[in-house]
């Protein structure tokens, strides 16, 4: 027997698993099984808390297709209310390893709980072969990519995990799938890649839609929402504070 949590950060939702006290084996395998909405738990992939001997806790996150993943925003800070809530720290600064290096969380408690968590996601890369990305320019803001009839214009951001981010006109209607799903394994992108699709209403507010590397459209993505703050505000249409409207609920970046 397995112990398992289902949480979500903003519908971007994970099955976590206590790796520190329980033999987890057959990782990919199991990230596919539990992931599947019909005949498993349903999430968007399964995160494993671990040891670390470089921070308090390790990271290990599962696409829903099994592939592992480097880091994830609304994932980690839910590791943040798992590793308190649960008893396995009492420290309300945590330190997580991930393969996108080591990350901080200040957790905000009340009443023995976990309310919020706030992440430090590191600087952005933008440098071609960090992302990757097979671009010269750098940073990479004219990336063209065709899918099927239409050609992109792409700015590649890196938040530990490559982004591709692009302007459309109307993100209600796109066809995401149709297109997120050709454009996350094209040659362009060694690694593959996140997809966002943005639409830009004024220079403080945004509307995202993501196609995930390894798991389909999502309801939100925190290094994909970083990304996409990043993407806008080197090509001047955002300032440095903006709001950014997923599918579930707007979320507040900030640039320092």
């Amino acid at each position: 027997m397995i112990k398992f949590t289902k949480m979500h950060g903003l519908g971007n939702d994970y099955v976590y698993m206590d790796a520190i006290h329980q033999t987890i084996e057959n990782e990919s395998s199991l990230a596919q099984f539990v992931s599947d909405r019909h005949f498993g738990i349903g999430s968007d992939g399964l995160i494993l808390i671990c040891k670390s001997e470089v921070a308090n806790f390790k990271m290990k996150m599962f696409n829903s297709d099994g592939s592992q993943a480097e880091m994830c925003g609304n994932g980690i800070r839910c590791v943040g209310k798992f590793v308190y809530d649960k008893g396995l720290t009492d420290k309300t600064t945590v330190t997580v390893e991930t393969l996108a290096g080591i990350k901080t969380l200040i957790l905000n408690v009340k009443e023995g709980k976990v309310q919020t968590v706030r992440v430090d996601m590191g600087e952005p890369i933008l440098a071609p072969e960090k992302i990757p990305v097979r671009s010269l320019e750098e940073p990479v803001q004219n990336l063209k990519v065709k899918a099927l009839d239409k050609e992109f214009t792409f700015t590649c951001v890196s938040m530990g995990n490559p982004h591709a981010i692009t302007v459309v006109e109307d993100t209600k209607n796109f066809q995401v799938e149709k297109y997120g799903k050709i454009i996350e394994i094209a040659s362009t992108f060694p690694n593959k890649t996140n997809v966002e699709f943005v639409e830009i209403e004024d220079e403080e507010h945004i509307k995202m839609r993501v196609w995930e590397r390894g798991s389909g459209e999502t309801l939100a993505c925190g290094t994909g929402a970083c990304a996409t703050a990043v993407a806008c505000h080197l090509n001047g249409l955002t300032k440095r504070h903006t709001n950014i409207e997923l599918l579930r609920r707007n979320i507040r970046s900030r640039m320092e």
